[in-house]
């Protein structure tokens, strides 16, 4: 088996946290700053299709003038200010360990990473974030293997632009033909796809029903020994005899 990368997405893909974690600390975050609004588990769902925190709220922002917030400046420092609150009480619910990661994760970026692939994380997060949940998914002695992490505004347009896929190829010196992402969102798989990579999605509590046509398989989860088999919604069969998500069956998306 050759040494490939396999890159993944954060949010979604590692834990549940845009339910459990980035929505609880919007809001809040919200309430520490005094806005005089919340956004609900409903809500949320259709504003995931923005990348970005802070992008996400100026979008709210823009389409609530009612709320009189001040001008362009002005909202600009309210939206810095709200998402440096939001990110740090989010590093903080990460840290208590209330949010567990989703099947299979820990136990495939393992396996990569013992068979000398190189794993790297993508995401649209802060980086503070996106450290926080690796610390929690992986620990440290398999965090200090990673062989990158590229996040927040690194890039200058989000997912679902490729620029953060195609600064990870450029990062890790990878051929687009040896790497193989996993993502969970309609805007992170259209990200991967326009970097024209292969990609396995692992569905999430807000994408559950979305639709990714240029997914090479599209799954429940990672999945784990001893845990009921994975669904495999659409794409290359990736699972192995016993039902989980493998190398091999990531070797088997990357050359559909």
């Amino acid at each position: 088996m050759s040494a490939r990368a396999l890159v993944l997405d954060c949010d979604g893909v590692l834990a549940e946290t845009e339910r459990d974690g980035h929505l609880v600390a919007f809001n809040r975050a919200f309430e520490q700053v005094g806005l005089p609004f919340r956004w609900g588990t409903q809500e949320y769902g259709p504003m995931l299709r923005i990348g970005g925190g802070k992008e996400r709220l100026g979008a709210y922002l823009a389409d609530h003038p009612e709320f009189d917030l001040g001008d362009g400046a002005a909202i600009d420092a309210l939206v810095a200010e709200v998402h440096a609150r939001k990110t740090a009480v989010y590093v903080a619910l990460i840290d208590s360990g209330d949010i567990p990661a989703r099947p299979g994760v820990a136990r495939l970026i393992g396996e990569a990473l013992d068979a000398g692939w190189q794993v790297a994380c993508a995401s649209t997060s802060a980086p503070s974030s996106v450290e926080a949940v690796l610390r929690t998914v992986i620990g440290e002695e398999q965090r200090s293997r990673i062989a990158g992490v590229f996040a927040g505004d690194v890039v200058p347009a989000k997912k679902p632009a490729p620029d953060i896929y195609l600064l990870a190829l450029d990062r890790l010196g990878r051929q687009p033909t040896d790497v193989l992402v996993v993502e969970d969102s309609q805007s992170g798989a259209a990200a991967a796809a326009a970097a024209g990579l292969a990609h396995l999605v692992t569905v999430s509590h807000y994408t559950a029903e979305d639709a990714f046509p240029a997914a090479g398989a599209v799954v429940s989860d990672l999945g784990d020994p001893g845990l009921p088999r994975v669904e495999l919604r659409a794409g290359v069969d990736p699972r192995n005899a016993d039902g989980f998500v493998d190398l091999e069956g990531i070797e088997r998306v990357v050359g559909a």
